[in-house]
């Protein structure tokens, strides 16, 4: 009897420990992709949260080392209505040869290499550019450390970004679109000085979290030139459905964009005052967690 009871008090405790007990914060998550409220199953996570962990860290693996489409990116980019009447995407490669010697030595992915460099000043002089700024802005679109990021979110952003430009006085002058592989930010100064760029924007795709394997980045950068540092320049971070809209991503960068004109640079020195209103305006509340 004693036996009996001492397998159906162990079963008990078992059944109780596998259970899933709910955490109170769970009614947040519909707030934030972030892993808060899990619950638990005993000590642990429950079966379905760790499997959605493990999924998370492959789609994150996967942006990593996943290849840019340049074909798919090149189609899309030039189906964009604006940009039929810019030259077609140029695609130029950083002096990593490889994505294992890209994320082995982020110094090559910062510099073009010849052939990207040849590319450039064939385009430039086809067109008989002069020493002086030809364009307005140069948009270049890096691989990064996401190609998922770029191939979802690059153009939407773009078409959305041209829409906004103002064309009063006079529209945006803009250098044919490159598509950089196995590239960093910093390759964004090579490539906007050799198209002789008042200002060069990159558009990449950022170190992937485990919610966000899709967020792209946008560097912007006035008068581009290779030693620059980022201190230099404007970033605008998150951009995709789950994150910061296309829309107020390119509010916020046609705003950067004519203060940097206005103001004749970019970086530490040029604030994003596009909340301002909202900050002024904002209901005084207090802290919640000091609240009596």
């Amino acid at each position: 009897m004693k036996a009996v009871k001492s397998i159906n008090t162990q079963s008990s405790h078992d059944h109780n420990n596998g259970k899933v007990v709910e955490n109170p914060w769970s009614d947040l998550r519909r707030f934030t992709d972030a892993r808060i409220g899990l619950g638990r199953a005993g000590i642990s996570l429950p079966t379905s949260e760790m499997l959605a962990f493990q999924l998370s860290h492959a789609q994150a693996r996967d942006a990593v080392n996943f290849p840019l489409d340049i074909s798919e990116m090149t189609k899309t980019l030039s189906a964009i209505d604006v940009l039929s009447e810019v030259e077609k995407p140029l695609s130029v490669q950083s002096e990593a040869v490889d994505r294992v010697t890209y994320l082995q030595r982020p110094d090559l992915g910062r510099k073009l290499n010849q052939a990207g460099r040849t590319t450039l000043l064939n385009t430039m002089q086809s067109r008989q550019n002069s020493t002086q700024a030809q364009y307005d802005l140069a948009i270049v679109v890096v691989d990064g450390l996401s190609s998922l990021a770029v191939q979802k979110n690059a153009a939407p952003f773009i078409s959305e970004l041209l829409k906004q430009l103002p064309t009063e006085p006079s529209p945006y002058k803009i250098a044919p679109i490159t598509l950089v592989e196995q590239g960093r930010v910093a390759i964004g100064d090579d490539i906007g000085e050799l198209l002789n760029a008042q200002v060069v924007m990159v558009l990449i795709g950022e170190r992937p979290g485990l919610s966000s394997p899709d967020s792209l980045g946008l560097y912007l950068t006035w008068e581009p030139k290779t030693g620059l540092n980022d201190a230099c320049r404007n970033c605008i971070s998150n951009i995709r459905p789950a994150g910061l809209s296309y829309f107020e991503a390119a509010r916020r960068a046609v705003y950067l964009l004519q203060e940097a004109k206005k103001c004749g640079l970019t970086g530490v020195n040029l604030k994003d005052r596009t909340q301002d209103d909202v900050i002024e305006h904002q209901v005084q509340t207090t802290n919640f967690l000091i609240a009596e």
